[in-house]
């Protein structure tokens, strides 16, 4: 059998773009494998294409889906395979696209075996989402490193998404102190079992509650998913020497900041994307995921958070529920039964 089911967009447009088809199975080319799909994770920036706002990088699927986690069927498996990973392996995998289907490609380094534990519902919500906190909070922001050491904090905006919730456990499992915004009280109390002081943004100011929180000190990183105005009171919130690491701009993408209060605290504006970097890069984040939050993970320390979960021929639904922000975690679709 050489077709495959798989969700493809129609056209741009809302939820109802989202189509099931039959497509050819994908070969994987040098340095890939090919997965058999159990399941695969719902993100925002799979909403953004299939609005027609997020196209797809060059020379990967148009199909939407960025992480996947399944069984290993075929591939090249002779170069540098850091997990030994073979043919029948259960894994997870990042994806630059295609992951709405049974069967999808990603490259051998940017797979690393499910971790012990976890059904491969559970696998497939993690890749997206724990490579971006990585490569932004720890690399990016160097939690831990800067002028706060050891006892540095963590700020995350949005803290009941699937970002959120794994920035928040991670952080919390290293050892940091962790605030969190949110917009009900389901949420904020979601944020705080996961080990986050939670704010109410609709009902609190988080410059002025991280301020009280930390005696007027602030906090030395700041993942941000807003952007807009949220930036100048962010830099506020902020300790001397602090990073404020942008990954979405859903406030908006142009902002305004005092410069020269930003050079008298030394403090850090950065920011990245993550699916249209180089396999290497990808690779490097999938080895320090092994090392350091595999075992958390294997522990129970750090769990995955998923909200719901649809049969993929249901990704229309799962893209409006996505869109609505009801959700605490993790969307994910699945290809089984």
């Amino acid at each position: 059998m050489t077709s495959m089911r798989a969700i493809e967009i129609r056209q741009p447009g809302g939820p109802e773009a989202l189509v099931e088809c039959e497509r050819p199975r994908p070969v994987p080319g040098p340095g890939e494998v090919l997965i058999k799909v159990a399941a695969s994770g719902v993100n925002r920036p799979d909403v953004f294409q299939r609005q027609g706002k997020y196209p797809p990088p060059p020379g990967a699927s148009d199909l939407p889906g960025l992480e996947v986690a399944g069984t290993l069927v075929d591939g090249d498996f002779a170069g540098t395979n850091p997990f030994g990973l073979k043919p029948g392996d259960a894994v997870c995998a990042l994806l630059a696209g295609g992951g709405y289907a049974e069967y999808a490609v990603a490259p051998l380094g940017q797979c690393l075996p499910a971790p012990q534990g976890l059904s491969l519902v559970e696998a497939a919500s993690l890749p997206e989402n724990y490579f971006t906190v990585w490569s932004n909070v720890f690399d990016r922001g160097q939690l831990g490193h800067g002028e706060g050491g050891a006892d540095e904090t963590l700020l995350v905006q949005g803290g009941s998404s699937g970002i959120g919730v794994t920035a928040i456990q991670i952080a919390h499992a290293l050892g940091h102190r962790v605030f969190a915004t949110a917009g009900s009280g389901d949420k904020c109390r979601a944020c705080e079992a996961l080990g986050a002081t939670a704010i109410n943004y609709r009902t609190q100011d988080f410059v002025a509650e991280v301020k009280r929180l930390t005696d007027d000190r602030g906090v030395d990183v700041v993942l941000d998913m807003v952007a807009g105005d949220y930036v100048p009171r962010e830099l506020e919130a902020m300790a001397e020497g602090g990073r404020l690491v942008i990954i979405a701009t859903l406030g908006g993408a142009d902002i305004q900041l005092n410069a020269g209060a930003l050079m008298r605290r030394r403090q850090t504006v950065t920011g990245s994307t993550l699916r249209n970097r180089p396999v290497a890069f990808k690779a490097a984040i999938a080895q320090r995921l092994h090392e350091v939050v595999w075992p958390l993970i294997e522990r129970a320390a750090v769990r995955p958070v998923i909200h719901q979960v649809f049969p993929a021929e249901q990704a229309a639904q799962a893209h409006a529920l996505m869109e609505s922000s009801q959700h605490i975690g993790k969307i994910v679709l699945t290809w089984e039964g």
